[in-house]
């Protein structure tokens, strides 16, 4: 089974990261792209632009945020294109920009791909 760890993209790359993806929609402020050392960009399984400037990052909105959010990865097909593009890697790395390693999306991501369901493929 895949191992899916995050990571905020700031940190750098270490040589066990492996398949390492940016899951924010826009790009981190001050990071240069050669340097991220990205194997994917995907902005389809970061939450709606509207979501995202609705829920800003406050944690007394990180409940509903967290299920506004899981219905909207129900709705896309975005989460099993990215267990698909990262194949057999033995880890995958979400990586964030957000501040807060407890209140941002890719913790709900992170736990949304690990959990058991039937749609996601290459688990």
């Amino acid at each position: 089974m895949t191992e899916i760890v995050i990571k905020r993209v700031y940190s750098g790359p270490v040589a066990d990261d492996g398949f390492r993806v940016l899951v924010d929609r826009l790009w981190p402020r001050g990071l240069a792209k050669a340097t991220a050392a990205l194997a994917r960009w995907d902005k389809d399984v970061a939450p709606s632009s509207e979501l995202r400037i609705w829920f800003s990052h406050r944690s007394d909105r990180f409940e509903e945020f967290t299920g506004r959010y899981q219905d909207e990865l129900d709705d896309s097909g975005a989460c099993a294109a990215l267990v698909d593009a990262a194949g057999v890697a033995e880890r995958i790395t979400l990586l964030y920009a957000a501040r807060d390693p407890e209140v941002n999306h890719a913790r709900v991501l992170r736990d949304y791909l690990s959990a058991p369901r039937d749609d996601l493929t290459a688990r």
